[in-house]
């Protein structure tokens, strides 16, 4: 009864109320639900009046061996593997976030993305240092932002100082800690489901076909079902410290796995590198000439394929900022996916995401289009799809290139 208070509420608030109840509702329910748990007996009364007012954490610092005995080396690959799974945990909530933090849809900025992978990493290593358990992020904020439209960095660090002080106060800790199972139960659904319907948008918004659909899959079944304890629970729960009990740890794998499957698999890949530069378009097309003639393809998609680096490359150069930078070399790799071609341009160049760019095209009055614009109407025109990702000192476009379909005559 009182996980069903609690969910209930939270829902009723959610479809229900307000823009001032929405940042509320996680609160209100989980006191609700509380509240019916008292009523039933399930509160622990007792552990929060036995909890001082004020206090320090315990603080036992183990020390550090370094002798690298067999006992490390035992632990070494699950470590190697749990940090693994940590970091593409932290990726994907990094992109979840921004994808509920943002009014307008706008593509993902890995440069965030890497900041986040970069602070988990530190923070893992001190708390390896200081011999405490390891931090990581955790999906459910990205659920909570969903629902209080609430993503601004100074509640974030708010939230920070929140902790703090609630590690020196143990009473305040235990009214927290005191709450039933089946409150938190019903708390961590509802943000689950709300997860999952953001994990779907955003898998959909990379961009959906039936390789990224069957990896999507098999992944989440395997997770669940490795989570619900049906794949050989008798060895699993023994094998690698039991790690493989959890959902997240098990579809994680499977996803990795099967990508590294597909990108071992995947055609012969083409590669040329040269300055960014104007001086760079004869080479580009050269190569993509002779990477059209290995693939089978016909001087109409050979030509299609040139015309898009030609855009994609006027492009690139005409970023803001590019003459204040330091001249960069320009990486084009090119293969064959099935009857298109997936070109990825890497260089470092300005703030302005092309991806954003191109979208924003739509929302342009009918006149004629400025200069600055045209190279990427016609990129718009000649690619099935442009994907540009932002990293501190590299950006990456990737632009996907179908071949053309010959002209069909309606004469007689």
């Amino acid at each position: 009864m009182s996980a069903f208070i609690t969910i209930g509420v939270i829902c009723l608030i959610a479809l229900r109320g307000n823009a001032v109840l929405h940042l509320w509702a996680p609160v209100i329910g989980v006191i609700a639900g509380a509240a019916a748990a008292a009523y039933f007996g399930l509160y622990d009364f007792g552990r929060v009046a036995s909890a001082g007012w004020f206090g320090l954490p315990d603080a036992q610092w183990p020390g550090l061996d370094l002798s690298f005995g067999p006992a490390f080396w035992a632990l070494l690959p699950a470590f190697i593997f749990a940090t693994l799974v940590g970091a593409t945990e932290t990726i994907g909530d990094a992109l979840a976030i921004q994808r509920v933090s943002r009014r307008e849809p706008q593509a993902a900025d890995f440069r965030s993305v890497q900041g986040a992978v970069s602070a988990d990493g530190v923070g893992n290593l001190l708390s390896g240092l200081a011999g405490t358990v390891p931090n990581t992020t955790y999906s459910t904020s990205v659920s909570v932002t969903e629902l209080t439209g609430v993503a601004a960095r100074r509640v974030g660090i708010a939230a920070g100082g929140v902790f703090i002080v609630a590690a020196l106060l143990p009473k305040l800790l235990a009214l927290i800690l005191a709450i039933p199972a089946p409150v938190v139960g019903a708390y961590i659904i509802f943000l689950l489901a709300l997860l999952f319907i953001v994990g779907i948008k955003l898998v959909l918004q990379e961009g959906m076909n039936y390789r990224n659909g069957l990896v999507c899959g098999v992944s989440f079944w395997v997770g669940t079902a490795f989570q619900a304890g049906a794949i050989a629970p008798g060895f699993f729960s023994e094998f690698a410290g039991g790690m493989l009990e959890n959902g997240m740890t098990a579809g994680g794998l499977t996803a990795m796995l099967m990508t590294l499957f597909l990108e071992w698999t995947s055609p012969r890949r083409f590669r040329m590198q040269s300055e960014l530069g104007v001086t760079a378009l004869p080479l580009i097309m050269k190569f993509l000439r002779k990477m059209a003639a290995r693939s089978g393809w016909d001087e109409a998609m050979s030509n299609r394929l040139e015309a898009v680096s030609e855009e994609t490359l006027l492009t690139l150069l005409d970023q803001p900022g590019d003459r204040q930078r330091k001249q960069r070399r320009l990486l084009l790799i090119a293969r064959k996916e099935g009857d298109s071609a997936l070109l990825e341009f890497i260089a470092a160049y300005g703030d302005g995401n092309v991806e954003d760019r191109i979208a924003h095209l739509a929302e342009q009055t009918s006149g004629a289009a400025p200069e600055q614009q045209l190279s990427l109407r016609l990129l718009q025109g000649l690619s099935s799809s442009v994907r540009h990702q932002q990293y501190h000192d590299t950006d990456i476009i990737t632009v996907r290139v179908d071949t053309p379909h010959p002209a069909v005559s309606t004469d007689d």
